[in-house]
């Protein structure tokens, strides 16, 4: 079984087990975060698309830990100006175990 939730703006394809990495929430390591915005919903018994979400459809996960993602750099550089600005940028995200997807 399997479901395409969002969160954070984003789509993303679960199924039980899965441990993903979503924008930041404002959760605890250990707590147990729920999705209501369940897009679809596939399994033995076929694909349930919602309108725009699927009713009753739920996804359960758990927070592993709140952690940030690898070093981005943004290297800006004006030619012929003797201008170069070098930033990082480091993401934070959540770090999940997707526990049960329940179905209307």
């Amino acid at each position: 079984m399997f479901a395409v939730i969002r969160t954070g703006g984003k789509q993303y394809r679960v199924t039980p087990n899965a441990v993903l990495k979503v924008e930041k929430l404002e959760a605890e390591p250990g707590a147990t975060v729920t999705f209501t915005d369940v897009l679809a919903v596939g399994g033995e018994s076929g694909l349930t698309v919602g309108t725009p979400t699927v009713a009753g459809a739920t996804v359960t996960a758990t927070v592993i830990a709140q952690d940030r993602l690898d070093t981005v750099i943004i290297f800006k550089k004006r030619r012929r100006q003797n201008s170069r600005r070098k930033n990082g940028h480091r993401q934070h995200v959540t770090v999940l175990r997707v526990a049960e997807i329940t179905a209307a």
